[in-house]
C-alpha cells in the first residue's frame, strides 16, 4: 500500500467554525487511480493537500509505505514518494522547461540528471521545447511540463489538483489521458481532484466529497 489515511478530520475556525471533512479513510496502492469530485468549497483541494502531507489533519493518521506522517518527516516523504501537479502549473516563467522539470531534484539537493529530465519531457511530448522558457509555452504545454516535473524524483504516488482546470476541452482531455497513461504504464498511484466528469471516469475509483464526507461512486 502506498498511502493509507485513517479517520481524517479538518476544520477551520475563522471567520466561523467550518468542518471541511470528518472521518475520512482511504487507501491507494500501486497501479490504482482515484478521482475525487465535489462542488466548489467542499474541501477537495484541502483534502488533497492533507493526503499529500502539505497540510496536517486536525485528527487522524496518514501512512506512506507504512511510515506515519508527522510535520517533521513531511519534507522527506514528499521528496521521496510523492509528486504534485497543480491547476495553476506553478512553473518558474524565466526558467527553461528542462530547468522546471529538474527543480524537485535541485530542491532536494540531488544530482541534476539532464538525460532523465530530457527523457521526461520526451515522455510528455515536449522534447522539442526543452530549452524554451516556461513563459513562452502554451497552457497545455505548461501542464505537460508540470506532469514531467511531478515525475522528476520517480515518485510512487502522483497527486493532481484540477490539472485540466485552466485548459480548453481538447487540451483537458489530452492532459487527463496522458496523466492516466503515464501512471498506469509506470505502475504508480494517482489521486486526482477534478470537476471534469469525463476525466473522473478515466480513474478506476471515483469518490464524491459532500457534506464533509467522502462517498464512493459505484
Amino acid at each position: 500500500m502506498i498511502l493509507e489515511a485513517r479517520n481524517l478530520t479538518k476544520s477551520f475556525r475563522l471567520p466561523e467554525p467550518i468542518t471541511l471533512f470528518s472521518g475520512i479513510s482511504l487507501q491507494i496502492a500501486a497501479g490504482e487511480s482515484i478521482a475525487i469530485t465535489g462542488r466548489s468549497g467542499e474541501g477537495k483541494t484541502t483534502l488533497l493537500h492533507v493526503l499529500g502531507t502539505l497540510e496536517a489533519p486536525d485528527t487522524g493518521e496518514i501512512l506512506i509505505h507504512n511510515i506515519p506522517f508527522s510535520t517533521s518527516n513531511g519534507p522527506f516523504l514528499r521528496n521521496r514518494y510523492l509528486g504534485f501537479v497543480f491547476q495553476s502549473f506553478n512553473l518558474l516563467d524565466d526558467f527553461s522547461a528542462l530547468d522546471n522539470v529538474l527543480m524537485p531534484a535541485r530542491i532536494g539537493r540531488k544530482p541534476l540528471d539532464l538525460e532523465w529530465g530530457s527523457h521526461l519531457l520526451e515522455l510528455v511530448g515536449l522534447k522539442h521545447r526543452i530549452a524554451f522558457p516556461a513563459k513562452l509555452l502554451s497552457g497545455g504545454e505548461k501542464q505537460r511540463v508540470a506532469i514531467a516535473r511531478a515525475l522528476c524524483n520517480n515518485p510512487d504516488l502522483i497527486l493532481a489538483d484540477e490539472p485540466s482546470g485552466n485548459l480548453d476541452r481538447q487540451n483537458s482531455q489530452a492532459i487527463g489521458e496522458l496523466l492516466l497513461s503515464i501512471t498506469e504504464q509506470q505502475n504508480k498511484g494517482l489521486i486526482l481532484v477534478t470537476h471534469d466528469a469525463s476525466l473522473s471516469r478515466l480513474c478506476k475509483r471515483q469518490y464524491l466529497l459532500q457534506e464533509a464526507s467522502l462517498h464512493e461512486n459505484f
